[in-house]
């Protein structure tokens, strides 16, 4: 059985990353959508551990100090961040994560990887990009849901993004979700059956 993969993920929002990662995971069963862990209270209908591990702020300093999150950041005067037990423990089932995170964090793994082989070993970076800019900007408009000032920001935040294309390991273009995520189940489906990552004597044992 080869093992999994972890699927860092970023692109500017209104690139479609929501769409895509729906149908991705509608397809593969054997792919899953990483937990982020956070200090804020539970909105109404949120379940710990479905839609976050919801931990008290000392619970995740403790974290912090422990060295078990991939990536952490303070929002608000809430904390968030991606707990590596939560991702290295379905790739070694041969399951895949999927881990949606801005430029920032995505540095911050990267950065993790140097010291954890581990981590280095199951990780691939992923941009998610618009056809264009002027694309991304009308699909932010068509949204209706912002007033000038936070599209404004947003825009500006998408501008920044977009420049860090060339850290990542693959680029997927969304012209279409369907196509766009047909793209980026070959990338995962590639990267599984490497060969550094398969294990020949279950997956090959006359060798």
């Amino acid at each position: 059985m080869s093992k999994g993969v972890a699927i860092i993920m970023s692109g500017p929002s209104g690139a479609g990353k929501s769409t895509v990662c729906h149908i991705l995971l509608e397809n593969d069963k054997n792919l899953s959508f990483s937990v982020s862990c956070t200090t804020r209270q539970p909105r109404a209908g949120e379940q710990n551990g479905v839609d976050y591990h919801f931990l008290s702020r000392e619970e995740f300093e403790q974290r912090i100090a422990l060295g078990d999150l991939l990536e952490y950041a303070e929002v608000h005067g809430n904390y968030y961040g991606t707990l590596k037990s939560e991702v290295l423990n379905q790739v070694k089932q041969g399951k895949s994560v999927l881990i949606d995170i801005d430029v920032q964090g995505q540095r911050l793994i990267r950065g993790a990887c140097v010291d954890d082989s581990e981590l280095a070993f199951a990780s691939v970076f992923v941009f998610f990009a618009p056809p264009s800019y002027k694309e991304l900007e009308s699909r932010l408009r068509g949204r209706g849901t912002e007033d000038d000032e936070s599209l404004s920001k947003r825009l500006n935040n998408a501008k920044l993004e977009l420049e860090a294309w060339n850290e990542y390991d693959y680029m997927v273009i969304n012209h279409e979700p369907v196509q766009a995520a047909s793209e980026f189940q070959a990338i995962i489906q590639a990267e599984k059956v490497k060969v550094s990552r398969v294990d020949l004597e279950e997956a090959w044992p006359h060798v």
